[in-house]
């Protein structure tokens, strides 16, 4: 089977890589370009543990194929800090021991970042609705979404 050739911006740079037709995103990020911070939890986009954006959209990396990343720009938790700075969604989950075992925390970054960037004071309603495709097996989301709220007023410029 032919490679494909794909060029986009990975986290502000741009990118050149072969994949397989049938490669997902998520494989290409870990196995090719050895972005590892998106985990493969279900492989059916029902548990957001490989969560990225698109163009800005929230978007399951083991559903969208390698080569239909050509010509986007991609997000992933690798791209949220800036140098050794953490985000303020990164340094509130810390905070707010909003993560345990850490298999789900870079989809869940990813997620209220995203959330955060087109909603930058969320309800609890909202970001419960926007997280749900998140799924976290040991932490319990009330202190996920004190982090989230307390990275939303750091964001806003208020203290958290």
């Amino acid at each position: 089977m032919a490679k494909t050739h794909v060029t986009c911006t990975i986290n502000g740079e741009e990118t050149e890589f072969l994949c397989d037709p049938n490669q997902t995103v998520l494989d290409v990020l870990r196995d090719d370009l050895g972005l590892t911070g998106s985990k493969e939890g279900c492989g059916s986009g029902d548990c957001g543990a490989c969560s990225i954006t698109v163009d800005g959209r929230l978007t399951c990396s083991c559903l969208m194929l390698g080569p239909e990343a050509e010509g986007k720009s991609i997000g992933t938790i690798e791209g949220v800090a800036t140098g050794d700075h953490l985000h303020p969604v990164q340094s509130q989950f810390l905070k707010h021991a909003a993560l345990q075992c850490g298999f789900c925390t870079p989809g869940l970054i990813v997620a209220t970042k995203a959330l955060l960037e087109k909603h930058p004071n969320p309800t609890d309603e909202e970001a419960r609705y926007w997280l749900a495709g998140n799924l976290c097996r040991c932490t319990g989301y009330d202190k996920i979404l004190a982090a989230v709220h307390a990275a939303a007023a750091e964001m806003r410029g208020e203290s958290a």
